[in-house]
């Protein structure tokens, strides 16, 4: 397969890429700076670099980019910085799903195309009967009125959700929420479910980045996996905060 992956040079990103080049896939990734792709990834003979912000490329240079991928991941986030969080550009994700889904189509390839996103697991699958309490209501709706990456991982959600939907035929999704994430080094066992079993807020699991990577590796590479959270927003936890 070949993948395109936004977002590589992240802390999931990173890892993403890791895990699909250790499974002999073929990776292109859009970064800004290259440089901080750690030097096992930069070398890999299956990598290839472009170097670029993916909002600044043209929408003939993002066709050709991704013409040929098998799938498309997106572990694009706001940096948890003033300027990262309250500066431009604020649809960062939204922006760079829509204009990936929209090259993915006038590619008009044979077979359906997988976008992979990374979401958050205080957004909501509004597919679902996701119940919160009156009180998470709450904190999340000041939480989206003063934190534009809120609004932001929920709109480019809902672009997949409402827009592509469950029947497109030539893009097929599925938006991964993890809770908190924290830093470990090796995959450890995890769960994964339909809708969150935690309170994002009030009582929120754990979530390692490298499960994420590995957890989004499989979803792309393993049809079984596939098949079952496809057109889903399956939520991630390691399995001792589950």
């Amino acid at each position: 397969m070949t993948i395109l992956v936004i977002g590589a040079s992240g802390a999931t990103g990173r890892l993403l890429v890791k895990q699909l080049l250790d499974r002999k896939q073929n990776v292109k990734v859009i970064v800004r700076s290259p440089d901080k792709l750690p030097e096992i990834v930069k070398s890999h003979d299956n990598l290839s670099i472009i170097k670029a912000s993916v909002l600044d490329l043209s929408k003939e240079e993002m066709i050709r980019h991704v013409n040929g991928c098998d799938a498309i991941a997106s572990c694009l986030g706001h940096n948890p910085h003033f300027k990262g969080i309250f500066g431009p550009p604020r649809r960062l994700v939204t922006d760079a799903t829509q204009r990936l889904c929209n090259a993915v189509k006038a590619n008009k390839p044979a077979a359906p195309v997988k976008f992979v996103l990374m979401n958050t697991a205080g957004n909501r699958n509004r597919n679902l009967n996701e119940r919160i309490s009156f009180a998470e209501r709450i904190v999340v709706g000041l939480v989206r009125l003063l934190l534009p990456p809120q609004i932001d991982n929920e709109q480019a959600a809902d672009y997949l959700r409402i827009k592509i939907g469950q029947t497109d035929e030539l893009l097929e999704w599925a938006a991964v929420r993890p809770d908190t994430l924290i830093d470990e080094d090796k995959v450890s066992e995890y769960t994964v479910y339909a809708s969150p079993i935690k309170s994002a807020i009030f009582n929120p699991g754990k979530t390692s980045r490298i499960n994420v990577g590995h957890f989004m590796a499989d979803l792309i590479t393993d049809d079984e996996c596939w098949n079952k959270w496809k057109g889903q927003m399956p939520v991630i936890y390691n399995k001792e905060s589950s």
